[in-house]
């Protein structure tokens, strides 16, 4: 059908400089019965000109394209309406770095394009539609708000900043233990608010962000420039060690392996948990495995439910779990289902985490017979 209109619910606007993008995403809309196609646009300055005519209710936007490309495009739209962009990406490490630029600018999520017209239809068409249906009436004025909220210095300055802060050593307490973070949707922003101000000493802290493969190697490397943390890609073999972070590496599953004294990362394949390659169900519970009543679980914003049967796992095996509130979530559902679940202890604002953190590891780890509740 393409990019005409039908009466439908969900209003979608798509823009790329592809012809055929266009007319394979127009296709896979329309072949959903509560969206529609707005209308298309061929680059962001049509785009700009055309967002009050088409009236949509979520947007996709490609990144590279003529005249205005996808940032200046998303930031002109933005000051227009408070509309849900959706980035579509394509798989290059130039394309991840613009990616993750337009969330912290206010894009509300993303994709990578298809590589066939085959992958339109199969994971990457429901991952699409799964997120147009998602991001559809999204408060964007109150995430970007959380978003742009005590915004910190710039990542140069805080990287210099980092560059000379003294080093701390790790905890004796702190090196058979770790923290299990699991967050998707709106994760990088909400991430990178964390690591500009978490402080060590810290365990071992492994996170999983659902992202495609080309952009976690990226990421990390955007959070070890603005964290006291090291932070990484992490790597089979990587030994697990405190005042170091492992960003499991997209496409693949990230494991725990103990062995003696020392705790490793095993990356390996095999099929969706929950949902998602890498799942934080996955790693939370190889974390038990590993450290037992030891794991600080910590549950973020995003959408699904992976996470929550790990939190269940940590909080059975007598560690703790920190859920992230509704408030300060751009989407309340991995934290919300461990909530409902009863799989977590305490619920936090975004800001209060690093604090959060620092004081229960002192509290669960340096006594491992106290485990807090307040």
């Amino acid at each position: 059908m393409g990019c005409g209109m039908s009466d439908k619910q969900t209003r979608v606007m798509v823009v790329d400089d592809s012809a055929l993008i266009r007319e394979m995403i127009s296709d896979l809309v329309d072949s959903h019965p509560k969206l529609e196609v707005a209308g298309c646009a061929r680059d962001g300055l049509e785009a700009v000109k055309k967002v009050d005519e088409f009236n949509p209710d979520v947007i996709t936007l490609d990144i590279q394209m003529p005249r205005m490309d996808g940032l200046e495009s998303l930031d002109a739209i933005l000051s227009k309406r408070s509309i849900p962009v959706i980035m579509v990406s394509s798989l290059t490490q130039r394309a991840a770095d613009v990616t993750l630029d337009a969330l912290q600018r206010g894009a509300m999520d993303y994709v990578a394009k298809p590589e066939s017209i085959r992958d339109a239809t199969g994971v990457w068409g429901k991952d699409l539609l799964n997120k147009i249906q998602n991001m559809a009436g999204a408060d964007v004025n109150r995430i970007l708000r959380i978003r742009k909220s005590k915004q910190k210095k710039k990542t140069e300055q805080t990287a210099s900043c980092r560059t000379a802060a003294p080093v701390v050593s790790a905890h004796p307490s702190y090196v058979n233990c770790c923290i299990a973070l699991g967050i998707s949707t709106g994760g990088p922003p909400a991430l990178s608010r964390v690591f500009e101000s978490i402080e060590p000493p810290l365990p071992p802290l492994v996170v999983v962000q659902h992202m495609p493969a080309q952009f976690t190697g990226p990421f990390a490397k955007r959070l070890d420039l603005i964290s006291r943390l090291n932070v990484k890609e992490a790597e089979t073999g990587d030994v697990l060690k405190p005042n170091h972070a492992y960003v499991a590496p997209g496409g693949k599953h990230l494991v725990l392996r103990r062995r003696g004294s020392n705790v490793s990362v095993a990356i390996r394949n095999g099929d969706p948990v929950s949902g998602h390659k890498p799942s934080v169900d996955v790693m939370m519970q190889s974390a038990v495995d590993c450290y037992g009543q030891r794991v600080l679980g910590v549950i973020m914003t995003g959408m699904g439910h992976d996470g929550a049967d790990g939190c269940g796992a940590i909080k059975q095996a007598g560690g703790y779990v920190f859920g992230q509130d509704e408030a300060t979530s751009d989407v309340y559902g991995m934290n919300k289902v461990a909530f409902v679940a009863g799989n977590v202890h305490k619920q936090f604002d975004l800001d209060s985490l690093p604090r959060l953190i620092t004081k229960q590891c002192s509290r669960q780890f340096t006594n491992s017979k106290r485990i807090s509740t307040n």
